[in-house]
């Protein structure tokens, strides 16, 4: 499969929220690849989907503008609109649970992941600050 882009997509796993029919409507997705022109998004359900949408990335704290160039049974792909005058929205409440239960499993362990990640970042920066760490419970 020949290669299209102008830049190399980074493999990543990151939880994402699509955002569209102004803010009324959203779904949950994971970020497969993702790079500063765009993104491939694993999804359970793509029918319903516009050409254009937001893309919230909890991790990033960062909301992209996104127009959708394919779509597969199991994701899109999407690049990314250069909309920098358009405002942040601000944080909603949690989103619903996901429609479909592998999304949600995957989602949950993204979460958990993401936790202990942040607690092994205070430990690596307690114990590079000559501090012993806090048992761990």
């Amino acid at each position: 499969m020949s290669e299209n882009r102008k830049e190399a997509r980074q493999r990543v796993f990151l939880k994402g929220r699509i955002i569209f029919n102004n803010n009324a409507s959203s779904m949950d997705c994971l970020v497969r690849d993702l790079s500063p022109a765009g993104a491939r998004l694993a999804l359970s359900e793509t029918t319903t989907l516009p050409e254009m949408f937001d893309l919230y990335i909890p991790q990033k704290e960062r909301t992209y503008r996104a127009h959708m160039r394919w779509r597969r049974p199991d994701g899109i792909g999407i690049t990314f609109v250069d909309d920098s005058a358009r405002p942040e929205p601000a944080a909603a409440a949690p989103p619903p649970p996901a429609e479909d239960a592998s999304i949600a499993v995957l989602l949950r362990r993204v979460s958990e992941l993401e936790a202990e990640n942040a607690t092994l970042r205070r430990l690596l920066a307690t114990m590079a600050q000559g501090g012993t760490p806090a048992s761990a419970a």
